[in-house]
């Protein structure tokens, strides 16, 4: 187990990449307290980790707001006793350019996903600080490393996630606290329903187009991106800090023609 006896606490685990972290980290020995803005979400993912046999438990929070933050970080040390990896993961987008943008859209996409990681490790890392260290995971994006068209807000928050989490590692290092980012492509989760930037059900004719833009002609999976956030937190990775780890299936590699649309020789 790559997490045994460690406490995990994950922000917006109640769908996508954030639950299937949260069931991920479990299944490796963590003890996990799943964050999310619904709390109905956030306990059904506790619950499906304690009926698989593993410990969690579920609390409610709005990122965007201090307060709240400091309240989940401190219900996890009193439910488990300590914090050994935090991993901010709560995301909104909203796809537009900056021109259609309004400021209302701006500040909702920065305050959760710049903001929010920015609280998250704002009052977790002293805790960590006490015990003699930790790890810090926080979600940026394949669009915070490339340029995305039409994201404009939250392309600009990921940018930021990236070099904040570099500065965090720099920051921090002597105290035994790495902090990396991961940098997803295109990811089959809820995030665009539950943005309600399209409607039910549309999913799935994004993914049928976004897929063949990967080098390996998919979109990922929740899973994948658990996976690598599992080895991310665990001592086996316990000489890496202060990156941007892509899981994008090549598409960050370099210009990709995707089959059909080859230039001519």
């Amino acid at each position: 187990m790559l997490l045994k006896d460690k406490v995990a606490l994950i922000t917006g685990a109640g769908s996508g990449i954030g639950r299937a972290s949260a069931i991920r980290f479990a299944k490796e020995g963590a003890k996990v307290m799943v964050a999310d803005v619904r709390a109905e979400t956030a306990s059904n993912t506790a619950a499906e980790i304690e009926k698989a046999g593993g410990v969690a438990k579920s609390v409610s929070v709005d990122v965007r707001v201090g307060a709240e933050v400091e309240r989940m970080v401190n219900e996890t040390i009193r439910a488990f006793g300590r914090l050994d990896i935090l991993f901010n993961n709560a995301g909104v987008f909203v796809p537009k350019t900056v021109v259609d943008t309004s400021e209302e859209e701006w500040d909702w996409v920065v305050d959760v996903c710049l903001k929010g990681v920015f609280f998250g490790c704002k009052y977790a890392i002293p805790q960590m600080i006490k015990q003699g260290g930790g790890v810090i995971i926080n979600t940026a994006s394949g669009a915070g490393i490339e340029g995305v068209p039409n994201l404009g807000a939250y392309q600009a928050a990921k940018g930021g996630v990236v070099i904040m989490s570099k500065g965090i590692a720099l920051d921090f290092a002597r105290h035994k606290i790495r902090c990396v980012s991961i940098c997803p492509g295109v990811i089959e989760t809820p995030i665009a329903e539950n943005c309600n930037t399209v409607p039910a059900g549309a999913s799935q004719l994004v993914w049928a187009r976004t897929g063949n833009a990967h080098p390996l002609g998919r979109n990922g999976k929740p899973e994948e991106v658990g996976a690598l956030a599992a080895f991310l937190a665990s001592d086996e990775a316990g000489f890496i800090t202060g990156v941007a780890v892509p899981i994008d299936g090549g598409f960050s590699a370099g210009a990709f023609a995707p089959p059909g649309r080859e230039r001519p020789s």
